[in-house]
């Protein structure tokens, strides 16, 4: 999101926010103890193998995504960015993204930036595979209480940071039954603010809240992202919410070869095989 002054112009990356209240609302204590019967490098190696075989599935998966963003004045909205788009295949079996429904922008303080559009398709349903593991510091910090699941919990933040890539910095939820990630909270790094003299480009990336849930019995997909924070600039400071759904998951048939738990995941046909509603 792109903010104009008279002298210099920030850059914002999607306003989401501190959300850590609402993002434990249905945790239990943090138990701190080591894990039982496995160690946190198994773990670890394990979620990020089923990460990697998440992102294979997610690949072969259409979906409709529902974002809406404001911007606050107190708790009355003032400017207002919607967009909802499918995600499908054509007929070369290329993924493809069809724009649906995108009323102009009442955004009057800030502007829609590239990397927000892509924080949309790629931040918020983060995935962290065995290919990418090792860039990163990862630290099991206990288990935790998930709603119904019983989690391992771990804070993650990129050992080095390459201007010009993304990383995600937070905490993630692996179930203890699947070794999978259900939801994560963080945000995407590295950020960059004004210079002395106050002028240049001023990215931004607040914190968010990434739910999963399971489609067709085996993978946890994003179904909900929210955030609700105040971006600091260097001059005003800025408050947003931001609500982005998943649904309608269609699996869409493929040559290639998709794994689960070791065995070969049969493939779908051009029809609808699962749909999942967002958590509410």
């Amino acid at each position: 999101m792109n903010r104009i002054f008279p002298f210099w112009s920030l850059s914002v990356i999607l306003a989401i926010g501190t959300l850590m209240g609402a993002a434990i609302a249905d945790e239990g204590p943090l138990d701190k103890s080591e894990p039982k019967g496995v160690t946190s490098e198994e773990i670890i190696q394990r979620f990020s193998a089923k990460e990697k075989e998440f992102k294979q599935a997610y690949d072969l998966y259409g979906y409709r995504e529902t974002a809406k963003m404001q911007t606050l004045e107190g708790d009355t909205p003032d400017g207002e960015f919607q967009e909802t788009f499918d995600v499908s295949f054509d007929d070369q079996g290329r993924r493809v993204k069809n724009v649906v429904f995108a009323p102009l922008p009442s955004l009057s303080r800030i502007t829609m930036s590239r990397e927000d559009y892509d924080d949309l398709e790629n931040g918020f349903p983060m995935v962290l595979t065995s290919d990418e593991i090792n860039l990163y510091n990862v630290i099991y910090v206990g288990q935790q209480q998930e709603d119904e699941l019983h989690c391992y919990v771990f804070d993650i933040a990129p050992k080095q940071i390459d201007p010009k890539k993304r990383y995600f910095q937070g905490r993630i939820w692996v179930d203890d039954h699947d070794f999978q990630i259900v939801k994560t909270y963080g945000k995407m790094v590295p950020e960059t603010r004004v210079n002395k003299k106050g002028k240049g480009n001023e990215n931004l990336f607040p914190n968010f809240t990434t739910w999963r849930e399971q489609i067709d019995g085996k993978y946890w997909f994003p179904t909900f992202t929210r955030a609700d924070d105040t971006l600091h600039f260097a001059n005003q400071d800025v408050k947003i919410r931001e609500v982005v759904k998943y649904t309608n998951y269609k699996r869409f048939g493929s040559n290639v070869k998709i794994t689960y738990d070791g065995k070969e995941v049969q493939k779908g046909d051009q029809k609808a095989e699962q749909t999942a509603q967002p958590k509410p």
